[in-house]
């Protein structure tokens, strides 16, 4: 079982901390030992039970398209902890990864969307599911054009002379609150950032469809308008800690196929 933690990523989002790794690393445990089944063939099985589960919301069976929901996001948290320990992964399992996964929220958005707008007839839900489409689809669209404007500008930044920094010897402060509760989530291995598209995602299809199924479908809305409305801060907060790591930098853009001459 310590071969299959050191798997786990170094940070990950609290839901999957908490909720799946828990379970997933004992599975890990038994499919790597007991099977041959491959990281790929995990990812197409997540994908299988995220459409299932889209079929299930479609026809109005929240619990059990939340139940599938959270299975399927379970074994795509087992395919990374399979390739890490066999050492079997590849780079097309990266891209099938990625693209199954936006696959299967947009599948289940969509059924979610139809099987509470056949019950209830309201126009709410279409939007539910657009919303939510939308929102995915800006979260992982976002994050590695980010990823790249921080890579450009780490990498301008070491091109350029460095200016020598007098140091100035100021007494230690205290941590601040928000540097001890950061330094307890890294300590187990949560992310700073507590609302995610992990997150997001739980509670518009875990979450939102248990509550829907308990006390009737209206509690999706709610529960699916906060959510988003978490993400989207979240994501207004990355864009701004991007946007002050820039500007101190000037940045010129380099042809993509310019060749450097050295003088």
């Amino acid at each position: 079982m310590n071969d299959v933690h050191a798997t786990r990523k170094r940070k990950d989002s609290w839901w999957t901390v908490f909720l799946v790794d828990p379970v997933a690393c004992r599975l890990t445990l038994v499919v790597a030992n007991h099977t041959d089944v491959t990281p790929n063939g995990l990812t197409r099985l997540s994908l299988l039970l995220g459409l299932g589960s889209a079929a299930c919301f479609a026809l109005g069976q929240l619990v059990a398209g939340a139940a599938l929901f959270y299975v399927s996001f379970m074994v795509d948290c087992m395919d990374g902890k399979i390739a890490r320990l066999k050492g079997t992964g590849t780079p097309f399992g990266l891209w099938l990864d990625y693209v199954g996964d936006r696959i299967r929220v947009v599948c289940c958005a969509t059924g979610l969307a139809f099987g509470q707008y056949a019950v209830t007839g309201s126009v709410s839900f279409v939007l539910l599911g657009a919303g939510v489409a939308v929102l995915d689809l800006f979260r992982y669209v976002n994050a590695p054009q980010m990823r790249r404007v921080r890579e450009a500008v780490k990498e301008n930044r070491a091109e350029q002379p460095q200016k020598e920094r007098v140091v100035v010897q100021r007494p230690p402060k205290p941590p601040s609150l928000r540097r001890r509760v950061g330094r307890v989530l890294v300590k187990h291995r949560v992310r700073t950032h507590l609302v995610s598209g992990i997150e997001f995602h739980a509670a518009v299809f875990v979450v939102g469809p248990l509550l829907g199924a308990l006390a009737g479908p209206v509690m999706l809305l709610p529960v699916a308008a906060a959510a988003g409305s978490l993400l989207l801060l979240n994501e207004i907060v990355l864009i701004y800690r991007m946007w002050r790591f820039t500007r101190s930098t000037p940045f010129v853009p380099r042809p993509e196929n310019a060749q450097r001459v050295p003088v």
